[in-house]
């Protein structure tokens, strides 16, 4: 099939942050006293792809709303300036093949992370030429569905011609429920409910094979 726009998701298809990210966590946590003992890398990768207060309430249960707004917001604040500059892991061929996609494609992001994450994310990695246009939870407080159909409006995408990039189950509803094609990132964070699904790829420079 052949694609003129594709639409990505961040962590777990196009980066892995979590090491950068995992330090912040850990030290803003232990300033507010809600950890035992400092996460891991890999204690983050069932909640990748969710909502940063979800994350949140999911490591402290019972925390309070006013807590996790509090805490998020250090948190954010941080990542965003850290991330601009350590940046995380790209994945192997990620910098080649969005450079030859970019050529006869539009790219797109939409990811479930904070306002300006996306933005630190192409600063650092200079991509910002390479991408069309953004969108995040952060700055529109909708979830992954809704603004994979504003970014869509605002750009005027057609569904024939655009599929949506990503490694969790919600990537996978947000597309279909846009009516939008699929491709699962099966080295991403996440698995999918459907057995053996197809089109996935194993390695990011894969998606050429597949648009």
């Amino acid at each position: 099939m052949s694609y003129t726009n594709l639409i990505f998701d961040l962590d777990g298809t196009i980066w892995d942050p979590r090491a950068t990210i995992i330090k912040i966590w850990n030290e803003v946590l232990n300033k507010y006293q809600l950890i035992q003992k400092d996460l891991k890398p890999e204690d983050m990768n069932q909640y990748m792809g969710l909502l940063a207060d979800n994350i949140l309430k999911a490591i402290i249960p019972g925390v309070s709303d006013q807590k996790v707004y509090e805490v998020l917001s250090e948190i954010v604040s941080i990542e965003n300036k850290v991330l601009r500059v350590e940046g995380g892991i790209l994945y192997e061929g990620v910098a080649e093949t969005l450079k030859n996609l970019a050529k006869n494609h539009s790219l797109f992001i939409v990811s479930n992370c904070q306002d300006g994450y996306i933005e630190s994310f192409l600063e650092h990695y200079q991509f910002n030429d390479l991408f069309a246009d953004i969108e995040s939870h952060g700055r529109t407080k909708k979830p992954k569905s809704e603004n994979i159909q504003l970014l869509m409006e605002r750009n005027n995408l057609s569904i024939e011609n655009s599929v949506y990039i990503g490694d969790t189950q919600t990537d996978y509803d947000s597309a279909t429920s846009n009516n939008l094609p699929f491709i699962f990132c099966e080295y991403g964070f996440g698995k999918l409910n459907t057995d053996d699904y197809k089109p996935s790829v194993s390695q990011f420079s894969d998606l050429l094979m597949h648009i």
